[in-house]
């Protein structure tokens, strides 16, 4: 069997060990050590992944991973929360990738689901966890603290050295991953994909030389993501097929880390996440909160950056496409679900994004279906019957990357399901061509109105708003939760600012840390609801969240 062939039956547990076979010349730069390697240095080669993929398969068998047990990856953001799905794969167990960002009720509820053979976790979650009261480690019969003892946890270095067996691969259309949704509206989902699902499909799409978005074999990629999502698999088995000369890791949004690395290895494509973008925009201002502050900025060798995982507002796209020095920098927004993978994108241009303060932004058009790979519908979420183009109601997916399952909910999958058809939760418009026009998820929409779309035109027509989140419950005007460098907030440029809007209640300003977020970047507006709406009625149901 041809190599490539065996990363399609083996799955992400054979991912590493086949391009490295393959001869794969990519260098892997790191913006910190990995947590399960802390002294292996920040520069990596595909053979050197190779080799610690296996190695961490050896002191996970251990301590209990075997064929058909779960193992809990719960620990701080970077890429080797991958490396340890892809090794605890390669044993035939079955990883599940969870946030450390989450909160510690919420992370006892998704490790009870799991019931897993081992929680390979570090110790700033555990204290973290212990100081709500939360115990880890009744989470799982063993526990491994990469960085330490804590409590009844095995340190890495009692284990580390162990030989790993060989290995034993699940069967393509077995569950081979668990990862989760971002738990926007409480507790996240635990979501089952395989390898037909997530490296078959998904991947596939991620290793499509398509025009303009695919890497180069020239290019610096940069990732600055949450890599216990299911983009970090599709994301590293595309890079190590398309063979792009560099790949840089950001383990975290912090512009000083990301201007370090970057100035050592300048990126010619960059993904992040939403909010790091939006952080990443202090290195590109100039002091009045306008465009570049100058042409020698980190990402002036940008020639795509990528967006997905949460909506992005046109000042930051416009910045960072303003602080490129090539001559036609591009911005590609997708739009997808941890449980379908992308289904529809749009390639944004600075010409598109030219106009400024416009009523109806262009960036709440996500563009159409991926070709060959998804079909997209909008139909009325009372009849379930397709709705002809303009008219708003609920977008429905429809590909082969859908996931299998919520561990422990399936009630709640299936409820999701209509045939082969994905009920995405998202309240859109399809045009006439097949373009999506998003509003909002149906939990969080008002009548006639898109908040997203509000909160787009109000950070494109404030300059000083790092953040809006606008809040609607019935019987209430809706309500603008609005974020600034220092909590404080122009009246009268606000007023100017909505003179044509729908009446709106008058703002609440905070700081851009009042502002809860989920692991990805994305805003918990329960929570703001809770806060500011003494936890008021939505208009949505909430049946598809």
């Amino acid at each position: 069997m041809k190599k490539k062939d065996q990363v399609g039956q083996h799955g992400i547990g054979g991912l590493f060990d086949a391009y490295a076979e393959l001869g794969r010349s990519t260098v892997f730069h790191l913006s910190r050590p990995f947590d399960i390697a802390p002294d292996a240095g920040t520069r990596f080669d595909v053979p050197g992944l190779a080799a610690l993929v296996e190695q961490t398969a050896g002191w996970l068998h251990a301590v209990g991973a075997g064929p058909g047990e779960r193992i809990a990856i719960v620990k701080d953001n970077h890429w080797d929360c991958t490396l340890l799905a892809c090794a605890a794969a390669r044993l035939g167990a079955l990883p599940a990738m969870i946030s450390g960002h989450l909160a510690p009720d919420a992370l006892q509820v998704l490790l009870k689901r799991l019931d897993a053979a081992v929680l390979v976790t570090n110790e700033r979650v555990v204290r973290r966890c212990t100081e709500a009261g939360a115990d880890l480690s009744a989470a799982a019969r063993r526990t491994v603290c990469l960085d330490g003892g804590a409590g009844d946890a095995v340190p890495l270095t009692e284990v580390r050295g162990a030989p790993a067996p060989p290995p034993r691969f699940r069967e393509p259309d077995e569950p081979m991953v668990i990862t989760h949704t971002s738990g926007t509206t409480g507790v996240p989902k635990l979501v089952v994909h395989s390898a037909n699902t997530i490296v078959n499909t998904l991947g596939k799409i991620e290793s499509i030389r398509w025009p303009v978005v695919a890497s180069r074999r020239s290019d610096t990629v940069a990732s600055a993501i949450s890599f216990v999502h299911g983009r970090s698999i599709p994301w590293t088995a595309g890079t190590l097929l398309l063979e792009p000369r560099e790949a840089v890791v950001i383990a975290d949004g912090d512009p000083a880390v990301a201007e370090r690395i970057f100035r050592e290895h300048p990126p010619t494509t960059c993904e992040a996440l939403p909010t790091t973008f939006t952080r990443w925009e202090a290195l590109v201002r100039d002091p009045a909160g306008a465009g570049p502050a100058s042409q020698d900025t980190v990402f002036a060798q940008v020639r795509l950056y990528v967006s997905t995982f949460d909506a992005m507002h046109p000042p930051t796209i416009r910045r960072l496409l303003g602080a490129s020095r090539r001559r036609f920098p591009a911005w590609l927004q997708g739009w997808g679900q941890s449980e379908a993978g992308p289904l529809a994108f749009r390639l944004l241009t600075r010409r598109a994004l030219a106009k400024t303060g416009e009523r109806h932004p262009t960036t709440r058009n996500v563009g159409r279906p991926l070709p060959v790979f998804t079909k997209l519908k909008v139909v009325d979420p009372a009849t379930m019957r397709p709705l002809p183009a303009g008219q708003r109601g609920v977008v429905f997916a429809k590909t082969r990357g859908r996931c299998l399952s919520y561990l422990g909910e399936e009630d709640r999958w299936r409820e999701k399901t209509d045939g082969a058809w994905w009920n995405t939760g998202d309240i859109g418009t399809r045009s006439r061509t097949g373009a999506i026009r998003l509003l909002d998820r149906e939990v969080d929409s008002i009548p006639g109105l898109s908040c997203i779309e509000l909160e787009d035109v109000l950070t494109d027509r404030l300059p000083r708003l790092e953040e809006v989140v606008v809040l609607g419950t019935p019987g209430r005007l809706p309500l603008p939760v609005v974020s600034t460098p220092d909590g404080r907030l122009d009246r009268a440029e606000w007023d100017a600012a909505v003179r044509d809007l729908p009446p709106l209640a008058d703002p609440v300003c905070v700081t851009w840390d009042e502002i809860p977020r989920t692991g990805t970047g994305k805003v918990r507006r329960g929570e703001l609801r809770t806060r500011f709406l003494d936890d008021a009625d939505t208009f949505g149901t909430g049946r598809w969240t």
